[in-house]
């Protein structure tokens, strides 16, 4: 009885089918349903998107390269990003350049609190505390007047705090970067303000990321504007100045000067001809970077414009961010990581210069001929060089290779001497091998993409490309003395020393560039390489997955002639 009474004193509740499916229920329901309470039609079509607007379309990927436009097509209305040079946008995560806008935050979120009164008799507090002599801030020099942090691409955000990219496929929906219809028209052009060039080399791979292309544009535009200026014709003669970065990565033992008669010889075969100066530098311990930005100030003047220009991963940015810390002028912090192709549009850098002059850092550019550009990131970290080189020493006869990785091969095919020294000039990550020449096609079935990375995985050997050889004969004269370089362009490079004539086969993949040159470093290791790996991280976590397979391979096995030794011995029976 009571049960009773308090249903009928209850409310009346509607089914909960009808609030959450209203579509579903017969059209006698509709007048049940409340639908101009905001709280029911929020329950009542839970399938639905509330109303908004469609997102703005995506603008065009070739404009999305900061100051990559067409002179006839004004740029996208999005705002830059100062590390990469990309046009932010908040709309298309799957895009280049998206970023997530900061949360708004009130005037006061950073106001101090007042403080409490405090009682005389906590003794857990300090005199200084409760006589009031120390402020509430500490250091107020370090809250007031600094620049708030630049806003930066979910991708530059990435690599600043991981050193990955956070999607490569977005990355990978630009379009290459064209060098020669957004750059070297305004570098090279008769009129307008002063041109100063800074070509970037890596000292490490001075061959493989010297910009020969620019080199020789350059070259030109120096000597047809040089006879313009002399026949009285309007003529802007580029200055240019090739800065040869990561010098620290080199040996001490290098002495400055012959460091810098090598590379002048160096860029004269790769066609810079008209050189205003050559600077040696590292960005990382600021070496020579001082004298490098008097000396670009000197050229460009009040209102010239500096380009810098070079290679993937040459040391653009990181060479632009140690220019302002030289100057301490107010600088776009640019994003620096270990990854080739950093920079993805131009960036105008304030505070460098004096004056109206402008330094522009560029996209690097694509080298297809050197080996990292077939590389994925996962193996470009253990390709690129980080520290100081350290030379491997081998001493072996005719008839015996050399691998560094499953990146190239060198045989000894023929020999006037008995012996000759290879020194190889590589990333210390990269593991070596030395045997006979005869059992190389077994290393590439047995051990590439394994105990020899990169490539990393044995899939991978097949995407890099067709394995093909080129023939060198070298000669020397001494034998404490390196006598060439045999370099391969992204790599490194293996320095031959002998007392004689020798024929040598280079193996690496097609369209990978390979060159002789004279020997950047005289100095050979102390102890030499044995036959066989070399002791490295990658070749010992190869040999455990290799030894635990065979292990597995051998227990099963076992058990297979275990349960078949039952049987045999019955039908003997």
């Amino acid at each position: 009885m009571m049960l009773s009474l308090a249903r009928r004193l209850s409310p009346r509740r509607l089914p909960t089918h009808r609030l959450l499916f209203p579509f579903f229920s017969s059209p006698s329901s509709e007048s049940l349903i409340p639908h101009q309470s905001p709280s029911l039609l929020l329950f009542s079509s839970p399938f639905s998107s509330p109303s908004q607007s469609p997102p703005p379309p995506p603008p065009p990927l070739a404009d999305l390269r900061g100051g990559c436009h067409a002179e006839d097509h004004p740029p996208p209305q999005l705002p830059l990003c100062p590390g990469c040079g990309v046009h932010m946008q908040s709309t298309h995560p799957s895009l280049p350049g998206f970023f997530i806008p900061p949360t708004p935050k009130s005037p006061d979120y950073h106001a101090p609190l007042s403080p409490l009164p405090l009682a005389s008799d906590e003794t857990h507090l300090s005199l200084s505390v409760k006589s009031g002599h120390l402020s509430s801030n500490p250091n107020p020099s370090t809250t007031h007047g600094l620049d708030p942090k630049p806003m930066v691409c979910a991708r530059c955000h990435s690599l600043r705090h991981y050193g990955r990219v956070k999607d490569p496929n977005a990355e990978n929906l630009l379009p290459d970067f064209d060098f020669d219809r957004m750059v070297a028209p305004k570098m090279a052009s008769p009129s307008g303000p002063r041109s100063v060039v800074l070509m970037v080399v890596d000292a490490a791979d001075f061959d493989g990321s010297f910009p020969r292309r620019v080199a020789r544009l350059v070259s030109s535009s120096i000597e047809k504007h040089s006879i313009a200026y002399k026949e009285g014709k309007p003529a802007n003669v580029p200055r240019v100045i090739l800065v040869v970065t990561k010098i620290d990565i080199l040996p001490s033992s290098i002495a400055p000067d012959d460091l810098e008669h090598w590379v002048r010889k160096q860029a004269r075969i790769g066609g810079a001809n008209k050189l205003t100066g050559v600077h040696l530098v590292s960005a990382v311990r600021d070496w020579g970077v001082r004298n490098l930005v008097e000396h670009v100030r000197e050229l460009a003047g009040p209102r010239g414009n500096v380009w810098a220009v070079g290679a993937q991963n040459a040391g653009k940015s990181t060479l632009i961010n140690a220019m302002g810390r030289c100057v301490e002028g107010k600088v776009s912090h640019l994003t620096e990581a270990p990854v080739p192709g950093t920079t993805l549009g131009i960036i105008r850098v304030e505070g460098v210069l004096g004056g109206q002059a402008k330094l522009f850092d560029t996209p690097g550019i694509l080298h297809p001929y050197q080996i990292t550009s077939r590389l994925t990131r996962e193996e470009q970290r253990l390709v690129l060089l980080c520290k100081e080189l350290k030379p491997r020493t081998y001493r072996i006869k005719a008839g015996h290779s050399v691998h560094i990785g499953g990146l190239m091969r060198l045989d000894v095919e023929e020999l006037s001497v008995e012996t000759l020294y290879l020194t190889v000039w590589a990333s210390p990550l990269v593991p070596l091998h030395m045997g006979k020449t005869e059992n190389a096609s077994l290393m590439i079935e047995n051990h590439f993409g394994q105990q020899l990375q990169p490539p990393i995985g044995e899939n991978r050997v097949a995407e890099l490309g067709k394995w093909t050889r080129r023939e060198f004969r070298v000669s020397g004269s001494k034998w404490d003395a390196c006598s060439v370089d045999i370099a391969t362009a992204g790599l490194g490079w293996i320095a031959v020393g002998l007392k004689g004539e020798a024929v040598l086969g280079v193996w690496t993949y097609d369209g990978i560039d390979v060159i002789t040159r004279s020997p950047l470093l005289f100095n050979k290791a102390r102890i030499f390489e044995e036959a066989g790996f070399t002791t490295s991280k990658i070749v010992s976590e190869a040999d455990s997955i290799s030894n635990k397979l065979k292990h597995k391979k051998s227990e099963k096995k076992k058990q297979l002639d275990h349960k078949t030794r039952p049987v045999e011995g019955y039908i003997n029976a």
